[in-house]
């Protein structure tokens, strides 16, 4: 049976390359993106919905006979003004997204993290994507995947810092074996894994609400 797809954070390095390519799926019947801006795609199967994420409950409908949730939203401490708004974002918006997901009878969910998350982690950033994991795999999804990349590449609209540090002098460095968790790693690379990983595999077969990580260097 053909699926349905809603996906968070459409118009973000991960997010837009994983709409593309469930767009190409024979098995995708329908992806639904919900989105701060527009996103324009001109495909029979793409459905955008403009919301604001602050009052993502209004909203509940979007959820309703979707198969699969992907969540890919996120921003940056400078794009966001300060650590305490970028978890609104990154933390505040997604555990919302998951749970309202989960009450309307989604059953798989797949979470765009970090390598290194960890809630007891020192660092803000990766201390806020390790308390999202702790938080959605509570839910109680029938499958809950969560992919860990390490840096992402690849053309933005904005400039990031760092970018140039991550694309030039890391592929060398993670040569170093207790550096190869920080390989980077191209954002159309981890948007294929996502949609192979939610349509080729079916998951751990031998308990239900089993999570499944994937901690991504490079995943081909």
């Amino acid at each position: 049976m053909k699926k349905i797809a809603l996906v968070i954070g459409a118009t973000g390095l991960i997010g837009k390359a994983l709409v593309e390519k469930l767009l190409l799926r024979d098995d995708v019947a329908k992806v639904i993106a919900l989105t701060r801006r527009p996103l324009i795609i001109d495909n029979s199967k793409f459905e955008n919905h403009q919301i604001d994420f602050a009052s993502m409950d209004k909203h509940q409908a979007h959820f309703e006979n979707v198969d699969m949730l992907f969540s890919c939203l996120g921003t940056t401490k400078k794009q966001a003004g300060s650590i305490a708004k970028q978890r609104v974002v990154d933390l505040d918006y997604q555990y919302q997204a998951a749970k309202i997901g989960f009450q309307a009878g989604v059953s798989r969910y797949f979470l765009v993290s970090s390598s290194g998350a960890a809630s007891s982690s020192l660092s803000p950033y990766l201390k806020m994507k390790g308390e999202l994991e702790d938080r959605v795999l509570v839910l109680g999804f029938k499958r809950c995947v969560i992919f860990r990349p390490s840096l992402l590449l690849g053309d933005r609209e904005e400039h990031r810092a760092g970018e140039f540090f991550a694309g030039k002098v890391m592929p060398l460095l993670a040569h170093v074996p207790l550096l190869k968790r920080y390989r980077p790693i191209q954002g159309s690379e981890v948007a294929a894994k996502m949609a192979t990983v939610a349509l080729e595999s079916s998951g751990p077969q031998s308990r239900s609400n089993a999570a499944e990580f994937y901690n991504l260097d490079q995943v081909f």
